[in-house]
């Protein structure tokens, strides 16, 4: 797992330490003035065909600043095993996926990774819970790096895309 916690909160979502699914160190930075949906993915849910409309999604309307970045997550019935190159292959060979990929993260608990630290904080869910509760739960993220709304795993990438599209 990728846990690059740090001790002292990010000021910025752009200052996060995030490792790309090659594992190459970088941040969002390189996506400022975008509009981000930030989703933690798994291979085996049943969450998982929501690729094709991410994927459809970014596809549309990455050319207007629209980016959407997955982060694989194996907290949640295991259903992300493989590494990060099966990972990779899978989304490529099964959804086309095009989409910026990164390295597995943990979502929740004391490895909780420093990005889903940040989204957490900005956007609780329900009740004012923190934690994320399963696969393919989704952060939208405005063009000045501020988390706008927090979407739950049973929404899909289409019900979302007039958010989106509002922010573009």
């Amino acid at each position: 797992m990728s846990t690059s916690k740090t001790n002292s909160p990010a000021k910025s979502i752009y200052d996060i330490p995030v490792k790309t699914i090659a594992g190459e160190e970088t941040t969002l930075a390189h996506w400022k003035d975008h509009v981000m949906l930030i989703v933690n993915v798994a291979s085996k849910c049943g969450f998982t065909t929501q690729y094709t409309g991410l994927e459809h999604l970014y596809k549309d309307l990455h050319k207007k600043g629209l980016v959407v970045l997955g982060f694989p997550c194996n907290q949640f019935g295991e259903q992300e095993p493989g590494s990060e190159k099966d990972i990779q292959k899978f989304c490529s060979l099964t959804y086309k996926v095009t989409f910026p990929m990164f390295a597995k993260v943990d979502v929740n608990g004391a490895g909780t990774h420093p990005l889903y630290a940040f989204l957490k904080e900005a956007k609780p869910g329900l009740l004012g819970t923190e934690g994320i509760k399963w696969n393919f739960t989704k952060f939208l993220v405005n063009k000045n790096g501020e988390v706008v709304k927090r979407y739950a795993s049973t929404d899909t990438p289409e019900s979302i895309k007039s958010d989106i599209t509002a922010l573009l």
